[in-house]
């Protein structure tokens, strides 16, 4: 199925099967509550897609605007250049659900806010010389992972927050999403993979834990 609706919100939305191939800018919460299938773009798109996303892929051949990922919890989003602000916002998991959000450039502040679990990946293509995230990452942060391809870390990390350098381990884990990346927009995987990472997670004595209601 190919959409052209410029500026349409909510295209594909609860979408279980099927493509979706849109050409033209779409509007708000394209893919929300995404339930598996695919929607590929070529174009930039804007807010919330993939809003409460629960199962499938979505292929940005462009950037994307704020709140790309909120609140979602299952699936594959694949972002060719950069997100806005509050990327991954409420990112959650849970049983074999587990979200990959996967940015090709560089993302705004408030990257992984409350995020609950899954994983994000910043790989900073084309601003190597600087920090490829904005303010606050990860802030309220509580489970998941965020990875940035980088030297440069955000210069307020919450105390909250672990950090560290990304070891050959953490790197097999994101061997699959930086491969299915160069696979859709080119480029080289293993180039891209010998390069410096960080990795964040939650602090196991993160206080914001005492704010979640657990099972």
């Amino acid at each position: 199925m190919t959409a052209f609706s410029l500026g349409q919100r909510y295209i594909a939305a609860g979408a279980r099967e099927g493509t979706y191939e849109l050409r033209q800018v779409p509007g708000n919460a394209l893919g929300a509550y995404l339930d598996g299938a695919k929607i590929e773009v070529f174009a930039n798109v804007q807010d919330a897609a993939g809003d409460t996303m629960n199962d499938g892929e979505i292929v940005v051949h462009g950037s994307c605007g704020d709140a790309t990922g909120y609140a979602m919890r299952g699936g594959t989003i694949f972002v060719e250049k950069d997100a806005g602000y509050r990327c991954g916002i409420h990112m959650k998991e849970y049983g074999d659900k587990s979200p990959r959000i996967v940015i090709g450039g560089r993302c705004g502040s408030f990257l992984g806010e409350y995020q609950a679990g899954g994983i994000i990946l910043v790989l900073g293509i084309g601003v190597e010389d600087r920090c490829p995230v904005g303010n606050f990452c990860g802030t309220g942060m509580h489970g998941g992972k965020i990875f940035l391809r980088t030297a440069h870390l955000p210069p307020d990390l919450p105390a909250q927050v672990c950090v560290k350098q990304a070891e050959a381990g953490d790197k097999e884990i994101i061997r699959p999403l930086v491969e299915g990346y160069c696979a859709r927009f080119g480029g080289e995987a293993e180039a891209l993979l010998q390069s410096e990472y960080f990795l964040l997670t939650p602090n196991s004595q993160n206080p914001y834990r005492q704010m979640y209601v657990h099972n």
